[in-house]
């Protein structure tokens, strides 16, 4: 089936577009991309750059995709912009194209970015990533697979979040968050890990001992005897092999530019501050 262009749209000489795809009125976009088959542009949606949108992406109006990166150090050098299979972008989402440093903004397949959501330059979001309305990556972000964002938390830039990790709303990250973990800071406050994401584990077919393992492995990275570096030794050593904790322990092993999040007191997890560990 032959593209379907809105005589009110504007498409570039040069753009590549798939069998089914729609391009509504007043959306603009540039020569050098292609949309995959049966994406849908619905209206004032502007794809430019070197950008590549996988196939049945949908993305709803007022969004921006491909746009040079807010870095003042970017001289409009070529770089990409790759936007998995089977996303919805929603409303006023921007995402930015690389800078040289990386050469890449990369999200994966099925994501779905609420509105007003943001990704940075250099980004790599996985698959089955959720943002909530306006969840705001800075450049050079790595997000797994299967990660929540709430609405409205702040990710500072070179932040990890491994898989299966929920960031709640209104916070701040600056640290890495390990994989499974669950970080909150109210109102804006850098967070810190308030247990871990056993509904979303469960979700992705974590078994009841692959839940009890992490849990250990969390406990004693956490509050166990010693500094981090001996506990992350002992974690280690006891869990390195398993494969839902190991995930954990090579997460920090590969370590990054951010420090790893540290969890919250357990005297202020029973104030209230969010659920524990064990809860499931």
């Amino acid at each position: 089936m032959a593209a379907e262009i809105h005589p009110l749209a504007h498409v570039a000489p040069g753009a590549t577009l798939g069998e089914g795809v729609r391009i509504g009125p007043f959306c603009t976009v540039g020569a050098d991309v292609t949309l995959a088959e049966g994406v849908v542009l619905q209206s004032h949606v502007n794809v430019e750059g070197l950008t590549t949108i996988g196939a049945r992406t949908l993305v709803h109006p007022f969004a921006s995709i491909g746009g040079p990166p807010q870095d003042i150090s970017y001289k409009g050098e070529v770089t990409r912009t790759q936007v998995g299979a089977d996303c919805v972008i929603r409303e006023s989402v921007t995402i930015n194209r690389g800078t040289p440093k990386s050469g890449l903004t990369q999200i994966g397949d099925r994501c779905y970015l609420m509105a007003c959501s943001h990704v940075a330059h250099d980004c790599r979001v996985g698959n089955n990533v959720i943002f909530a309305n306006a969840a705001t990556l800075g450049g050079h972000c790595q997000v797994g697979d299967f990660v929540f964002l709430g609405g409205l938390c702040g990710v500072h830039q070179y932040s990890r979040i491994g898989d299966f990790a929920m960031v709640g709303g209104l916070t701040g990250v600056k640290d890495d968050i390990i994989p499974y973990g669950m970080a909150f800071g109210a109102n804006g406050v850098s967070g810190e890990l308030i247990g871990l994401n056993v509904v979303g584990m469960k979700r992705r077919g974590l078994t009841r001992d692959d839940l009890r393992v992490v849990r250990a492995c969390y406990e004693m990275l956490f509050y166990g005897p010693g500094i981090f570096a001996e506990r992350f030794a002992a974690a280690s050593a006891a869990f390195g092999d398993h494969p839902a904790a190991g995930r954990l322990i090579a997460f920090i092993e590969a370590g990054g530019k951010r420090p790893v999040m540290m969890a919250a007191p357990k005297m202020t997890r029973a104030a209230g501050s969010g659920p524990a560990a064990a809860d499931d």
